[in-house]
């Protein structure tokens, strides 16, 4: 049975330069200012989708990938994502904007109040990505860690921030014009946070929520990241084969890391980054995907260039017609990203040469038979349908630049068969983030 699904945007190249490399730039507007991004998020939130998810990530890159990050602007430069939140919750009324936060970098009591503040300001549409980059937490002086260390000490940032956000216990904010009585300090409780990372005390100098906390994003896909996520999050950023089986999977293990720490199974909506091309006829559904079986150097050299950055590692230099060897990746490599190098390509490192992986990641295929996501409006739509319906999937995250070109590009034809179809919201029904992902 057709069902309403959740739908977000993830803006992939955070707040850096949007269009770059695409004709798009050509439009002529300023990536640094807010209008650019303000005019997307309007297009968004007519479309009816839950929230916007703001990529980040604070450091420039290491010495030996900083030229590969700046040179196309792949991973830098970016300018901080919570600044641009007030501008782009000022010209909305009803999506989320969820920024990434570093939770090895910000201190969780300024985190707190901020976040709080802005919750307020805005009528409760506030998220937080949270991410645990180790690489990052260099810029502050902090020690490296490991990638469940970093997981471990984000669990305790944000049981940190939330103990925070609700050190004001029920009755204590009062606001009697009548007697003058604004509060009851003998309900706002210290409440101080002491673990291995943090050591924070309260309370915070700010007043609770009325529609519920700022929602939490997580992308980790580890077994630590599902964890946490099944702990604290309320949507899971899945990057996944887009494959019936696999989206059953993983779905699964949020429902089950949910109900292993105490949340009911619908705790988690888990929302898939999708990324389609959606073209105007199966005719040229047929010349794209033949076009790509046979991806030139220079198309191959491009996407090393992106997967070098991606990965925080330099795979320029490597032999193309050798496997990868694992150890060069450090410590600090998401085992996802890892993973979205092989795709379906090989289990292992050792079964496939760096120049068959590039081409697989080259090469496209149809979205009506689940070869790739190349499809008409109408063929997408199906496809989302089926997911909904086969898979129980709880929605997409659309995947690119906050660029009104890009916008429209995905959702021109796709929004009004979406609506027609039962699958996407007509309108918001108030309460804010937490409002807005609820189940319809």
């Amino acid at each position: 049975m057709t069902r309403l699904q959740h739908f977000g945007w993830f803006f992939s190249r955070g707040f850096g330069p949007q269009g770059w490399g695409h004709p798009s730039y050509q439009w002529n507007y300023r990536w640094t200012e807010p209008k650019l991004y303000q005019q997307s998020v309007r297009e968004l939130e007519q479309a009816g989708l839950d929230l916007v998810i703001i990529e980040d990530g604070p450091s420039i890159g290491t010495p030996d990938t900083i030229e590969l990050r700046v040179r196309k602007a792949y991973g830098g430069p970016k300018h901080d994502p919570v600044a641009l939140t007030p501008y782009l919750l000022g010209a909305t009324e009803h999506i989320g904007i969820a920024p990434t936060v570093n939770a090895g970098i910000w201190p969780p009591y300024l985190a707190a109040r901020q976040f709080a503040s802005l919750h307020h300001l805005s009528g409760h549409r506030v998220g937080i990505n949270v991410v645990t980059d180790v690489s990052s937490t260099r810029h502050n002086g902090l020690p490296p860690v490991t990638h469940d260390q970093a997981y471990d000490r984000a669990s305790e940032w944000l049981t940190a921030v939330r103990g925070l956000w609700h050190s004001w216990d029920d009755g204590a904010l009062i606001e009697d014009v009548e007697t003058g009585r604004f509060a009851d300090g003998s309900k706002i409780r210290e409440s101080r946070f002491a673990g291995e990372y943090f050591d924070v005390p309260g309370p915070l100098n700010a007043i609770p929520f009325t529609d519920g906390d700022p929602a939490i994003v997580s992308p980790g896909g580890s077994p630590k990241g599902l964890a946490f996520a099944g702990t604290h999050s309320d949507v899971q950023l899945a990057y996944a084969p887009l494959d019936l089986d696999v989206v059953r999977a993983y779905r699964q293990k949020i429902i089950d890391a949910s109900l292993a720490h105490g949340r009911p199974a619908n705790a988690v909506k888990t929302l898939f980054v999708f990324k389609p091309e959606i073209v105007s006829s199966q005719e040229e559904v047929d010349r794209v995907v033949q076009a790509s079986l046979d991806p030139s150097d220079e198309v191959l050299a491009a996407i090393l260039e992106g997967q070098s950055s991606d990965l925080e590692t330099d795979l320029t230099g490597l032999p193309l017609d050798r496997p990868l060897d694992p150890s060069i990746f450090g410590d600090h490599v998401s085992q996802g990203t890892i993973k979205g190098l092989l795709g379906k390509t090989a289990p292992t490192f050792a079964d496939a040469t760096l120049r068959e992986l590039l081409v697989a990641k080259a090469r496209k295929g149809r979205i009506s038979d689940h070869a790739g996501f190349v499809g008409t409006a109408e063929q997408v739509a199906d496809f989302i349908e089926e997911f909904g319906e086969e898979a129980d999937n709880d929605g997409f995250i659309f995947s690119g630049d906050l660029h009104p070109v890009t916008v429209h590009r995905y959702l021109d034809e796709l929004v009004p068969i979406l609506r027609r179809r039962g699958v996407l919201r007509n309108e918001y029904g108030g309460g804010g983030i937490q409002g807005n992902l609820r189940d319809f």
